[in-house]
């Protein structure tokens, strides 16, 4: 039997870190760029990016396993919402900060897809699981083709620093999540 409850949290989760990843990962170039970053710095904080998204899977694979699905939620919203203030506060000309706030978004949206995808798992029976998947990863593609194309706007009309915020706001949605999953939780029993 499926759980519903816990399916919708880890779609919640995946599509929020999904968002908040593509949008400010896709406009960091175009900031470095516009202040006077070489295209060797850029493709290395994009580099670090990638590899903060990847690279920790095993590790937070025994995380999540170890500590529960819930708090490796907790982590990726605390770790999306440091990446988005320290890439809001980083000066434009330091590729150090800026390296730093992309590997937190990298490691904040690892800890998110693996907890969400771990929930999934738990939340569904064997013969339905790659049906849940599949649709919970077309939702969160669709967030990311949103928070590219968001991210665009935002920072035409506002700045980098305002959608790094915004990143990290958006990040703290899935606190709340938890909070009344587990509150449903408790009263159940």
């Amino acid at each position: 039997q499926v759980s519903t409850s816990g399916v919708r949290i880890a779609v919640y989760v995946m599509v929020l870190t999904q968002m908040v990843m593509v949008a400010v990962m896709t406009l960091t170039p175009i900031h470095m760029k516009d202040h006077h970053h070489s295209l060797t710095a850029t493709g290395l904080v994009i580099a670090l990016h990638v590899a903060a998204m990847f690279l920790p899977s095993p590790v937070t694979g025994v995380l999540v396993d170890r500590y529960g699905r819930r708090p490796l939620i907790a982590a990726s919203a605390a770790t999306l919402l440091a990446a988005g203030l320290l890439a809001a506060a980083a000066p434009g000309s330091s590729v150090a900060l800026l390296a730093l706030a992309l590997v937190l978004l990298g490691l904040g949206w690892n800890f998110g897809l693996v907890a969400g995808t771990a929930l999934i798992t738990d939340s569904t029976p064997l013969s339905r699981r790659a049906a849940i998947q599949g649709r919970a990863d077309l939702f969160v593609q669709l967030a990311g083709a949103a928070g590219g194309l968001g991210s665009g706007f935002i920072v035409a009309g506002a700045s980098y620093a305002t959608l790094s915020l915004i990143g990290g706001g958006v990040a703290l949605l899935m606190v709340p999540v938890l909070f009344s999953a587990s509150t449903a939780r408790a009263s159940a029993t």
